[in-house]
């Protein structure tokens, strides 16, 4: 795969990461980093590992259809617990801290200013069916990046 560039760039000091073809969902990795854009990065953190932990659910605003509701999510009805995706998001946003604090950027201050998810290649794969027949068995991939950036 090629070099993939960042979709937006942080205005004054910043510091970024990302993650390259994980094996997650799409539809998860989009709504959890829809969650998560605007939130202070301590916040972020304990948010995503709240889901890990099946404590908070992540509101999905757009892949709703058929999602049952959530008694703790004020201002949203349907809500999961997508635990696979918030451990690779959480891994992605824990690279862009340290990063960050690699360039000297005060922790405390920092905020999610970008974060978003790429389609990745899709990994072909069959599944053996009676009668010598086959139905394909394809594994999707997301990319997954994040841009941290100080004050505002």
């Amino acid at each position: 795969m090629g070099r993939l560039n960042y979709s937006r760039d942080a205005v004054g000091r910043s510091a970024r990461a990302m993650g390259s073809e994980l094996h997650i969902s799409p539809k998860h990795a989009r709504e959890i980093c829809r969650t998560l854009r605007g939130m202070k990065v301590k916040a972020a953190r304990s948010f995503l590992e709240d889901v890990v932990a099946l404590k908070r659910p992540v509101p999905f605003k757009r892949y709703r259809r058929n999602v049952a509701h959530r008694a703790n999510m004020p201002g949203w009805d349907a809500g999961r617990y997508p635990q696979k995706a918030a451990k690779a998001v959480l891994g992605v946003l824990e690279n862009a801290a340290s990063n960050a604090e690699y360039k000297g950027l005060e922790a405390d201050n920092l905020n999610v200013f970008h974060a978003g998810t790429l389609k990745g290649r899709v990994i072909r794969g069959w599944m053996p069916r009676a009668m010598g027949r086959a139905t394909p068995k394809n594994t999707e991939t997301v990319t997954v990046e994040m841009v941290l950036s100080e004050g505002r």
